[in-house]
Formats: C-alpha cells, sequence, structure tokens
C-alpha cells in the first residue's frame, strides 16, 4: 500500500470517530437521572450549591457548547474530572486499562489455542467425531450468553470444587509493587512465581468465559477456509509432489485459510474489549469494563464518553491494522 493510499484510508477513519463522539454524547445527554443529584443526594436543599457545581461541571451550558467543548478538549487528550472520582479522566483511565489489556490478551491466547486446532482438525478430518464435536462446541460457545457461562464456570470451579478463585486479580495475601500495571509481569519482575500462578489462576475463569465465543466463530471460519483450500488445484500439487502432509496443511492450506479469519479475528478482538464489560463485573474485575459500568449507573458523563471513545479508537485501528495484515497474507488484494 502506498504511502499516500495509506494516508487516504486514515482520513475515512476521522468522520466514523467523529459520528461515534456525536452518538455517545448524545445518549449520555439523553439518559434519565442527573449527576448532580446523585452527587449531592439528600443535600439538594441550597440552590446556591446544586447551582454551583452545576457551573463547576458544566451541565449549565448549552447541548451544542457542552459537545464543542468536550470534543476540543478530547482532541489535546484532555477528557476532564470524573465526577465520581474527582480526578482527571484519563488517570482513572489508565489505572484500569491494564488490568483489561492483561484480561484481553490472555483471552486471545486461549481463542488461538482452541479455534485454530480445533478448525484445522475439523476440516482435515470433515464429518468424523472431532468435526461433530467440534461443531457442536461452537455452537455452544456461540449460544451460551456469556454472564450465564461466567456464574456457570463460578459455580463449578469456585463454589462446587474450591478449585479457582472467583474474583479480583490476587489472593488477600499476596503484594506486589506496581510497575507495569500488568499483574503476570509485575509478579515476574519482582521474581514472584508464586503470586504470578495466583495471578494465573484468577485470570483463568474470567478469560475462559471472554474466550469462548470467540474460540467459537473462529474455529468455524478456519473450518470453513480450510475446506475450500484443501480442495484447490494448489494443494494437490504439494500433495503430488509428495510434501508431507504437515507442511502442506500448515505452509499452503492454513497460510491461505487465515485470510478470511484475519477480518473476523479483528472483529471479534474489538468485541472482547467491548464484552469484558459483562464479564469484570462477573468476576469483580477491577479493569475498565466494570468502570465503565460502574460510570453509568453513577451518571459520570466525562468517563463514559473517554471510556467509549477509546473502545471506537481500539475497534477502528484494529480493523485498519487488518485490512493492511490483509493485503500482506493476500498481496493480489489492493486496498
Amino acid at each position: 500500500m502506498s504511502p499516500i493510499r495509506l494516508f487516504e484510508r486514515l482520513l475515512h477513519l476521522v468522520p466514523v470517530l467523529l459520528g461515534i463522539s456525536v452518538i455517545v454524547f448524545s445518549m449520555m445527554a439523553l439518559t434519565p437521572g442527573d449527576p448532580v443529584q446523585i452527587m449531592l443526594g439528600e443535600s439538594m436543599s441550597d440552590p446556591a450549591q446544586v447551582a454551583a457545581l452545576r457551573h463547576d461541571m458544566g451541565l449549565d451550558l448549552p447541548l451544542g457548547a457542552r459537545f464543542l467543548r468536550f470534543l476540543g478538549n478530547a482532541l489535546t487528550g484532555d477528557f476532564g474530572l470524573s465526577y465520581f472520582h474527582r480526578r482527571p479522566v484519563l488517570d482513572v483511565i489508565l489505572e484500569r486499562l491494564p488490568a483489561t489489556i492483561e484480561l484481553t490478551l490472555v483471552a486471545i491466547v486461549i481463542v488461538a489455542a482452541i479455534g485454530i486446532p480445533l478448525g484445522v482438525a475439523s476440516a482435515v478430518r470433515q464429518n468424523s467425531w472431532i468435526d461433530r464435536a467440534g461443531t457442536l462446541g461452537a455452537m455452544l460457545g456461540i449460544s451460551m450468553p456469556g454472564f450465564w457461562f461466567g456464574i456457570l464456570l463460578i459455580l463449578t470451579f469456585g463454589v462446587e470444587f474450591h478449585l479457582l478463585p472467583v474474583s479480583g486479580r490476587l489472593g488477600s495475601d499476596i503484594t506486589v509493587p506496581a510497575v507495569t500495571g500488568f499483574m503476570l509481569l509485575d509478579m515476574l519482575i519482582a521474581g514472584r512465581l508464586d503470586g504470578f500462578a495466583d495471578a494465573l489462576r484468577h485470570l483463568l475463569l474470567p478469560a475462559f468465559t471472554l474466550a469462548l465465543p470467540m474460540a467459537a466463530v473462529l474455529m468455524r471460519v478456519i473450518r470453513g477456509s480450510m475446506l475450500e483450500a484443501l480442495a484447490q488445484d494448489y494443494v494437490l500439487f504439494a500433495e503430488a509432489k509428495g510434501l508431507r502432509r504437515s507442511r502442506v496443511l500448515g505452509r499452503h492450506a492454513l497460510k491461505n485459510a487465515l485470510i478470511p479469519a484475519v477480518t473476523v479475528a479483528a472483529l471479534e478482538i474489538g468485541s472482547l474489549l467491548g464484552g469484558n464489560m459483562i464479564v469484570e463485573t462477573v468476576f469483580g474485575w477491577p479493569g475498565l469494563g466494570r468502570l465503565v459500568v460502574e460510570a453509568i449507573f453513577s451518571r459520570d458523563y466525562p468517563l463514559v464518553q473517554a471510556a467509549v471513545l477509546l473502545y471506537a479508537v481500539t475497534y477502528v485501528a484494529l480493523n485498519f491494522l487488518a485490512d493492511i495484515l490483509y493485503t500482506v497474507l493476500n498481496p493480489r488484494v489492493r486496498l
């Protein structure tokens, strides 16, 4: 892709992000509930105090002026003060973001470990018991709501068998200095293998809950793409040359089967960030998703707007990177 074409694609993202900003701001403005009333509670009897707080929060401005101020400040990285935390919104988000990124990365590893091998095995052994079991598992993974599956895992592995913790990032008896905010990495930096194992145990249930739907989708996409690739002439020619079966599957069939999976994976990774709101709430995970849910209930407009805008930027960026990777995997495609 030429630099000019790349710049044009980047410019196309601007109206998308602007539209998302308008929608999010409008929905929060139309949401029932008054943040001033929530903050003051019973002490709202003093009109002067109410008016001063509204002015301090910018709620006395017209809706259009509030949006323009929000947009102008956002372009400079200033999302204002959180109504509830009374701290800069960006600081609050950056404090919770590592927990969400860590959970998402572990979920992606689980997705790749389950979806790709199972998809390949189902295609290679089409209509076998492996294929039928994989298809049934994929249907269940796509169909089960995340909150229900998470509660089921909690009841099974936490309450019934006491194998895994069901909330938080660490046990109460383990502490470690925060260096990066990523608990697994911080434990390795500190040389605490016991803490690393404990942090990993806390990650397993929420990560698996988050990964199951995406693994099911990826498995079905890989299976369909592999079946199509295995029927192509270049695969038959490679087999006729006497190449090992594993090399034919990995270097020829799977490489081409991954092309449609790239786009699906980008969309699903974006969904992981959005879906973790439910998963983090169910497992008490102190990440960005749970923070957004709490901010919605407290009508913390600046925090919700900034977090959703971050989700949107991440989602758009992932799709943009998927388009670029698509051209790398398939040089015949030009964007």
